[in-house]
């Protein structure tokens, strides 16, 4: 099965490797909204989060004989809102639920499915590398995900009945907890917390990666990574590393509001959440086919 790794999909990557807000030596890039790090440390206070001037805000401006004029607030006007990301999220979503079901109902074979997972994969990585969002090729995304998503749960839910329906609920359960603990900051998105989950990620993903190979060379499940004991293991830690993801997220949208991203800023929110749901959701359901699937 084929997963959508949302590590390679966090919009506010530098090209140094840093996260925007957390990298305090990275130099401003052209074209980077998030080049001005407003987390960067200040080297006179010692404080690692202190703030910077605001990317997003307004250059002011100085009028001949007001030498003192008072800063102004940047304009709300075509700033991203918090109703910008839900609607665009929601949007999303419901496009690749409204496409999940099309497969499902029209029993969608596994062949075309995985050439619809292909395409999915290649127009995630597009747009993880544009700078600007694209709504289209994002909703593109969403559909051919949708069908691979709707034809892959189909399959799996005739093998273990109800599989589908339980990664569903497992999904929002994990997605309510951790805005939940976001919210209440249980969780706090900081330097240290983003380092481990990228080590973390990139360490599952060469995993996986090697296990394929295995896999595809030596036939079988390669070397036992995704079934059995080791399936559960790895399973569990799948879902948990998607769950620090959407901290990510969260923080990702909760900076974008309060230093004014543009308002297309939130497709990318939309499409940062989108990715870690349907990794998420995946991860579950390889879990429960694994528990389940020799009853």
């Amino acid at each position: 099965m084929r997963s959508s790794n949302p590590v390679f999909s966090r919009r506010g990557f530098s090209r140094a490797g840093g996260y925007a807000g957390f990298d305090a030596q990275q130099q401003p890039q052209a074209g980077n909204p998030y080049a001005n790090n407003p987390y960067a440390a200040n080297p006179q206070s010692g404080n690692p989060y202190a703030q910077q001037p605001n990317p997003y805000a307004a250059q002011q401006t100085q009028t001949p004989g007001q030498p003192y004029a008072a800063p102004t607030a940047p304009p709300s006007a075509g700033r991203m809102t918090m109703d910008d990301v839900v609607a665009r999220t929601g949007m999303t979503l419901g496009l690749v639920v409204v496409a999940a079901a099309v497969a499902w109902l029209t029993g969608l074979s596994l062949g075309l499915a995985l050439g619809a997972g292909l395409v999915a994969m290649v127009l995630g990585f597009v747009q993880a590398f544009k700078r600007k969002a694209s709504p289209a090729l994002i909703l593109a995304y969403a559909a051919f995900e949708g069908l691979f998503l709707g034809a892959l749960s189909n399959y799996v839910n005739q093998w273990v009945n109800g599989a589908a329906m339980q990664a569903v609920l497992g999904t929002m359960a994990v997605f309510t907890a951790v805005l939940v603990m976001y919210k209440t900051r249980i969780i706090r998105v900081t330097q240290r917390f983003y380092r481990f989950v990228m080590a973390a990620a990139i360490g599952f993903v060469l995993l996986m990666a090697v296990n394929l190979l295995f896999a595809a060379f030596g036939g079988g499940d390669g070397l036992g990574f995704r079934s059995g004991g080791l399936g559960i293991l790895f399973g569990v830690i799948g879902i948990v590393l998607g769950a620090l993801f959407l901290a990510l997220d969260f923080k990702q949208v909760e900076d974008g509001i309060a230093y004014g991203a543009p308002k297309e800023e939130a497709w990318l929110s939309a499409f940062g959440l989108t990715l870690t749901l349907v990794w998420i959701y995946m991860e579950f359901l390889r879990l429960i086919a694994i528990l389940q699937g020799d009853n």
